[in-house]
């Protein structure tokens, strides 16, 4: 028995006729391009959307667009490696209709169209909306972190530049004493000349200068880095938890197909305070009045947990546990039964505590202050609730509505646990299997491109994989 035989590598042959042969009907390919046909990129705002009378002929953005789309659904995001598949892929040439950008000219597309990438995602959403690809009625809001295109090394703040500058202090400090040794050591021992102690002190000199100008600034912005000015020190998630320059995408979810609405870049760490504008960009998107919406703890706000049960975003959020060690002994405020029939407080030893007066904290927040200062100076248990003359009880102006979605998200714990199953999907996907941990751009709107063209990939390859799996045909192929 012998091996199986290839064709022979200098026998003639005749190659389909057409480069259209080559590609199947229900290729993915034709539905990237269907989609693109529809686009009007004069509206979107893109480069070279309208041809000038005269100089040299620009690319069609709607071909570069189907190049970007196919290299992020094929796990290609480099302009170099974009380039190659135009001389070497035939799903790439289809789309290219046989023509070769140079990488320079690739790259620059997805610099100067920013804004108009981030656009075309919205209107694949509201083409998947008008397909009955979302549900919308529930979604799932989180934040995931991509690490930027910036070295730890580069990013400085306050610690970080005042131990570098220790550091340089110290060099130079051990290299003149080092110097001085050098001078009573045996006449056979090189020395060195003053041309080279001139040149490292010079070096030493120009590093710290560096550094106390990045003092100045770090004492301004609170953190700089030098690659990425807006790139900041987050959580990258994963073993370890390490610090690293990043950002954090907000990112809200349908429930029916796990396909991305909308989504936000931000250089905060934090996911606190997004929830009212996911959620009301989400329901704009969507052409909704009404939506529920799923998040973590993290989301955890009664100003914006307020403002979203007063828009009709109804909040399934989980309440964090109260930090800090528990008391040995005294009373804490869980302790103060509040009866929202007489709007009074219940404290420990009977007592009712009645509305003082209305304060705002430092953070905006608004709180209604409950006390009984007669009942406090004569209490003989004073010492176990307060180190003062009277105990004073504090309630959020808001606190009526966050109690409802407190008990809410109590009482449907089976719908709350559908969050992560919605949520982290696309993450999973986009992160995991794709690899896209990393953004290859820096600064705010070109990353902002890259998440949108990644986004768009994702929910392009979910729609088209449900389309094939119902035997339907994707509307816009």
């Amino acid at each position: 028995m012998s091996y199986k035989v290839g064709v022979d590598r200098q026998q003639l042959s005749l190659f389909p006729v057409c480069l259209d042969e080559y590609v199947p009907e229900d290729h993915i390919c034709r539905v990237i391009y269907g989609f693109t046909e529809q686009l009007d990129m004069t509206v979107l705002g893109y480069k070279y959307a309208e041809c000038k009378r005269t100089g040299c002929r620009p690319y069609d953005p709607r071909m570069m667009l189907n190049l970007y789309i196919y290299g992020y659904l094929h796990r290609v995001r480099s302009s170099r490696r974009l380039r190659d598949e135009a001389v070497r892929n035939v799903e790439v040439m289809w789309l290219l209709e046989g023509l070769r950008p140079d990488d320079k000219t690739i790259c620059n597309f997805r610099k100067d169209n920013t804004k108009a990438l981030k656009d075309t995602f919205r209107e694949f959403v509201l083409m998947c909306r008008e397909a009955g690809f979302f549900g919308r009625e529930l979604i799932a809001t989180d934040g995931t972190k991509f690490l930027a295109n910036n070295s730890l090394k580069n990013t400085h703040n306050e610690i970080v530049v005042k131990n570098e500058l220790g550091r340089i202090e110290k060099r130079i400090r051990r290299y003149m004493e080092e110097l001085e040794e050098a001078d009573k050591e045996e006449a056979g021992e090189r020395i060195p000349n003053s041309e080279e102690i001139k040149a490292v002190l010079e070096k030493l000199k120009r590093r710290k200068d560096t550094y106390e100008a990045l003092r100045t600034r770090v004492a301004e912005e609170g953190e700089v880095s030098t690659v990425d000015p807006d790139a900041r020190l987050m959580h990258s998630g994963g073993k370890g938890r390490n610090f690293e320059p990043g950002y954090n995408v907000q990112t809200v979810v349908d429930s029916k197909n796990h396909l991305i609405v909308d989504f936000e870049l931000t250089n905060n760490p934090r996911d606190n305070g997004n929830l009212y504008k996911m959620a009301g960009g989400t329901m704009d998107i969507l052409g909704v009045s009404t939506i529920t919406t799923l998040a973590d703890k993290g989301y955890y706000n009664s100003k914006d947990i307020t403002a979203c049960e007063e828009n009709g975003v109804t909040c399934l959020v989980a309440k964090p546990r109260p930090g800090g060690a528990k008391k040995a002994k005294g009373f804490s405020h869980e302790d103060f039964i509040y009866d929202k029939g007489s709007d009074t407080y219940i404290c420990p030893c009977g007592n009712a505590m009645w509305y003082r007066r209305t304060q705002t904290h430092v953070s905006g927040r608004e709180y209604r202050v409950y006390a009984n200062y007669a009942a406090c100076y004569i209490c003989q248990r004073r010492s176990e609730c307060t180190t003062t003359k009277h105990r004073e009880i504090q309630r959020q102006t808001c606190q009526d509505t966050v109690d409802i979605v407190d008990e809410r998200t109590r009482n449907n714990k089976a719908l709350y646990h559908r969050r992560q199953e919605i949520v982290e999907h696309p993450f999973g996907t986009i992160k995991a299997v794709w690899g896209y941990r990393q953004f290859l751009c820096r600064t705010k709107p070109k990353v902002t491109a890259e998440t949108a063209l990644a986004y768009l990939a994702y929910n392009i390859r979910r729609a088209f994989n449900i389309s094939m799996e119902n035997g339907l045909k994707v509307a816009f192929m």
